[in-house]
């Protein structure tokens, strides 16, 4: 493997088994970092567990000459998460990156879902970035105060089911948004010990989204893979991006804006129905759906 921009610099990879974790550790891989593939395997509701396919991505960052390690540790175990951190600093020699993707479904109507579901979905993506995002920042903390230069960036994955909503996936959805918060705070609490963090939105293609058709022959906008030269980009020391938010599929990258004030109306003294009712029916805009932020996508994918 020739020497890239991630050369000497070590990355992990939740969810890296499959889709888009497969192919952010390839791509990484493939620009110099080491990666630790982090999967458990298991299908798209969580359940059950299979090691190969994250063996199978290390084996394929080995072949090209890569470093590799797999790993089956359960980013939603605080326990487990510091195990893993611990994995990439025994094993591969530091921690530089972390890329939070993994994910799962259950997907439900609010009113028919059940607290198991609810909670599964909750755990695996809000705990699971949150758990690994914690043990990272106070191992680079620690390197911080030891007197070492750190450049961390952490990657989290979220939806734009977060941002808009999505039919039947209360659970995804909230999680989701929570991940975008928790991008935030680490961005600011992270920024004194030289750590950065961003969250990525992308539409791809995966077990978690097969609404989208596969291109044959040609561009194939819904690859993965298109998607992960912005994880590799925000990865790379001196990237100047953190605390952003960013929507990525086929060939196009979207900067989202922060949420912002869109209008404001002021009274003299306490607000009246009626006063509220003069200022604000007919100013109200209809929430967008999915399919309105990203051609091709479905409306009520789920």
């Amino acid at each position: 493997m020739t020497k890239g921009r991630l050369t000497n610099r070590v990355a992990i990879v939740t969810g890296g088994g499959r889709g888009l974790g497969r192919a952010h550790a390839l791509a990484l891989a493939a620009e110099g970092a080491a990666v630790v593939v982090n999967d458990l395997g298991g299908d798209i509701a969580g359940r059950g567990e299979d090691r190969s396919p994250a063996r199978e991505v290390v084996q394929a960052i080995e072949a090209a000459g890569g470093r590799a390690v797999a790993s089956g540790h359960d980013v939603s175990d605080w326990s487990q998460a510091t195990a893993l951190v611990d994995l990439a600093v025994t094993e591969l020699g530091g921690l530089d990156i972390l890329v939070n993707n993994a994910g799962i479904l259950r997907d439900r109507l609010l009113a028919n879902m059940s607290e198991e579901e609810w909670d599964a979905v909750v755990r695996v993506h809000l705990k699971g970035h949150a758990a690994t995002s914690r043990h990272a920042m106070a191992w680079w903390r620690g390197q911080s105060k030891a007197g070492a230069k750190v450049e961390a960036s952490i990657v989290h994955t979220t939806s734009l089911a977060g941002l808009v909503g999505s039919f039947g996936q209360a659970n995804y959805a909230a999680a989701k948004l929570g991940i975008l918060g928790l991008s935030r705070v680490c961005a600011l609490e992270g920024t004194r010990y030289g750590i950065r963090s961003n969250a990525v939105s992308p539409s791809a293609a995966t077990r978690i989204e097969t609404s989208l058709e596969r291109a044959e022959s040609g561009f194939d906008r819904w690859d993965p893979a298109n998607v992960s030269p912005l994880v590799v980009w925000l990865s790379l020391p001196g990237c100047p991006a953190t605390g952003q938010c960013f929507q990525m599929y086929g060939d196009r990258v979207e900067l989202l804006t922060h949420a912002g004030i869109e209008a404001e109306f002021r009274s003299e003294g306490r607000w009246t129905l009626e006063g509220l009712d003069a200022v604000l029916r007919g100013r109200l805009k209809r929430p967008p759906a999915l399919g309105e932020f990203v051609e091709g996508l479905p409306v009520h994918p789920a």
